[in-house]
């Protein structure tokens, strides 16, 4: 027997046209590529810190075309760019306006904000990273004042040397949960991009970490020192004259009107230098050891190395940009000129109305005049590499 062959069937046969998914070819699609780029990245490979903050935070102004998803009861939408006087390259265009069948600010948004998407923390600076850090710098500390504990080595105190811990110190504590709660803290919501406002907040946490060393040391010389008055900071503090100044500048800075720029600048640019290193690298340990006390410059130390070695670097990378901007260099140039001019004179003010700290100790440390011809040029260096002049103010 034989079976007749069937006739072939008619079956319409797939036609490509390259619309199908994975027809098209990308630079981040093929086998060798490892990662999606979605943003450039600052050097030649993106970074693990990129990954987790680079456009976290939606802009219109830089991909989202919809448009911001919320906004304020005055009409403000997002992170306004005028939150700040300075500006970056796009800063000036119009704001776009929506209106009846426009589809909200979808087109015309040709004036991305790549001034401020371009800042990049150098110490890559996000959420793992700062746990570590922190965790690392407070078991060392802890680590220090255990040991001298049980060594008694505070016993090796000289009388003198004990007061001036007690108030002067311990007053320092205030000043770093000020900056670090309303200063840093409060501003880091009006930063333009999530990478500014990471850098804010990491900067905000070394500070209130470093007022939390500065409280349980405060607590254990309590404990180990006899006579040793826990409280006298908060008398020093609201009344010693030498800190009156010092409270002043502390508080202007957390009453900056409204612009995020003028708060991080005037804190990290002038304050610390001028004030903050001042206290404690030139005084505190300085004077430390001449009087026994080989602990309390650990402590301060942690704090001082948040600011000279962290800090201080985004600061530069942030605000140094700004005086190279294509568009708005003269602007911004002269807008950091005057608030140098602002704050210089309050600063040092409130620096030789310190002055008095340098007699106390029984070992004394370097006179202050020559002190504060240190914090002078140091702050001179900051100002010099942030391609800005020292102001006038700085001779007196």
């Amino acid at each position: 027997m034989t079976t007749a062959q069937r006739p072939e069937r008619s079956v319409p046969k797939p036609q490509f046209t390259d619309a199908e998914a994975g027809a098209q070819e990308f630079p981040d699609s093929g086998a060798s590529a490892r990662r999606y780029n979605y943003y450039k990245p600052a050097k030649r490979k993106q970074t693990h810190y990129e990954d987790v903050t680079v456009d976290v935070q939606p802009d219109p102004r830089h991909y989202l075309s919809q448009g911001w998803i919320y906004g304020f009861a005055n009409g403000e939408a997002g992170y306004p760019l005028t939150w700040t006087k300075l500006k970056a390259w796009g800063v000036d265009e119009p704001e776009f306006t929506s209106g009846v069948g426009t589809g909200g600010p979808g087109g015309n948004l040709d004036w991305p904000a790549h001034g401020w998407h371009e800042f990049r923390d150098p110490n890559e600076e996000w959420e793992m990273t700062f746990y570590r850090y922190n965790a690392n710098v407070v078991r060392q500390t802890t680590q220090n004042v255990e040991n001298a504990r049980q060594a008694k080595a505070f016993d090796n105190w000289t009388p003198n040397w004990k007061t001036f811990v007690e108030r002067n110190v311990g007053a320092w504590m205030h000043i770093e949960h000020i900056l670090g709660l309303y200063v840093f803290a409060a501003i880091n919501r009006s930063c333009p991009t999530n990478m500014h406002n990471t850098a804010m907040v990491v900067n905000s946490m070394h500070k209130i970490r470093f007022a939390q060393d500065l409280a349980l040391y405060n607590l254990t010389l309590s404990e180990e020192i006899e006579g040793f008055d826990g409280a006298a900071h908060i008398e020093a503090w609201n009344s010693d004259p030498e800190w009156q100044g010092v409270r002043k500048v502390v508080e202007a800075l957390t009453a900056v009107d409204n612009d995020w720029g003028e708060m991080a600048f005037a804190t990290n640019v002038v304050f610390e230098p001028l004030l903050g290193e001042l206290f404690r690298s030139n005084l505190v340990q300085q004077a430390a050891a001449g009087n026994g006390d080989f602990v309390t410059p650990t402590v301060m130390g942690a704090g001082e190395y948040d600011y000279a070695q962290r800090d201080l670097r985004w600061t530069m990378a942030c605000f140094g940009p700004l005086v190279q901007d294509k568009e708005f260099a003269a602007h911004n140039k002269e807008l950091l000129q005057g608030w140098l001019s602002k704050w210089v004179p309050q600063c040092l003010e409130a620096a030789r109305a310190l002055q008095p700290l340098w007699s106390q100790p029984d070992s004394k440390p370097p006179r202050f005049e020559d002190a504060l011809d240190r914090a002078k040029s140091r702050f001179a260096g900051i100002v010099t590499d942030l391609g800005l002049e020292p102001p006038k103010e700085l001779n007196q």
